[in-house]
């Protein structure tokens, strides 16, 4: 393990506020979840907890420059570095020392060294332990490991059109960090309601947040909204109106036609079923054509002609 004030790039006399700086910038810059493609990345983030799990520390920090534990966290005992297998089981049988003192050293909950949470110690009991192993890299036995905290979730406003609410095809939100995301609306979709895009917030340490998309229906040329009902005006020559005629309709869902009525006055209604906006349990909500009387541009002399002699 590297020295932790080389891993930190710290000074030997650095102030806790600079050894917490340096390992802010490192952790983020490093954090996995900011970097899926670089395989590396996972050790640099690990080798950056472990540095602060001694420097943050004031007791492992002072223990470390007496030489007293090394860089990962374990202790020294003089005669003992290089020794084959376990150097520590003379003092796990807790046999007597010199004045018939007893030595017994234990690691977990109430050791010197177990239990150690670095993330809980910055950022709050609320940050979970990303790193593998090291000096309190786990949950211990029984405890339920914590998890880091979600990025922020982002509000986006998201304009659609008539002809969009009513066929509920894919659209696209502009966020504010300049990304584009396709999102397929709802069957039914109404001015004012929000739809959750999972993982599309900001990134956190552990999870990112959540996107919230609120749906604004832009006003229409054409269509008046009431409801889940769409009204429009109809216009129809004189002549249609007078005798009877069919024409064509605009819908949110194309042209069709429909049937005038001889001797329609204008402000006639005419209700056209299913061709309005979807409705929440299923089926559509009704189109209402308002007939609006069309004279013949640039008029007509017969028609003055018509009127002139019209008797009552």
């Amino acid at each position: 393990m590297r020295d932790p004030y080389e891993v930190l790039g710290v000074a030997k006399n650095a102030s806790a506020k600079d050894i917490k700086s340096a390992y802010r910038k490192l952790a983020k810059k490093h954090h996995p979840d900011q970097n899926p493609d670089d395989p590396k990345a996972k050790d640099r983030f690990a080798a950056a907890n472990q540095a602060y799990e001694i420097l943050g520390d004031d007791k492992n920090r002072a223990a470390f420059d007496r030489g007293e534990i090394d860089a990962d966290g374990k202790q020294r005992f003089q005669g003992f570095e290089g020794a084959g297998g376990d150097p520590f089981a003379g003092f796990r049988q807790s046999q007597a020392g010199p004045g018939g003192q007893r030595f017994e050293f234990r690691s977990g909950p109430g050791g010197d060294f177990g239990g150690a949470d670095i993330f809980s110690h910055i950022f709050g009991d609320a940050f979970a332990q990303q790193q593998p192993g090291g000096m309190g890299g786990g949950a211990r036995p029984g405890e339920r490991r914590r998890q880091a905290p979600a990025g922020n979730d982002i509000n986006v406003t998201l304009p659609i059109t008539v002809e969009e609410a009513a066929t509920a095809p894919k659209v696209t939100a502009m966020f504010p960090d300049g990304r584009k995301i396709a999102v397929k609306l709802p069957a039914y979709v109404e001015d004012g309601q929000t739809i959750r895009l999972k993982g599309q917030g900001e990134q956190g340490y552990g999870q990112p947040g959540d996107a919230l998309v609120k749906i604004h229906l832009r006003s229409h040329p054409r269509y008046r909204v009431d409801g889940r009902d769409l009204h429009a005006d109809l216009p129809v020559p004189l002549k249609d109106a007078v005798l009877g005629a069919k024409v064509a309709v605009e819908t949110p869902t194309g042209r069709i036609a429909v049937n005038v009525p001889a001797n329609s006055s204008s402000d006639k209604v005419l209700r056209i079923r299913g061709r309005g906006l979807p409705q929440k349990a299923g089926g559509h909500g009704d189109l209402y054509a308002h007939v609006r009387l069309m004279l013949p541009e640039g008029g007509s002399p017969d028609l003055e002609n018509l009127v002139r002699n019209w008797k009552d």
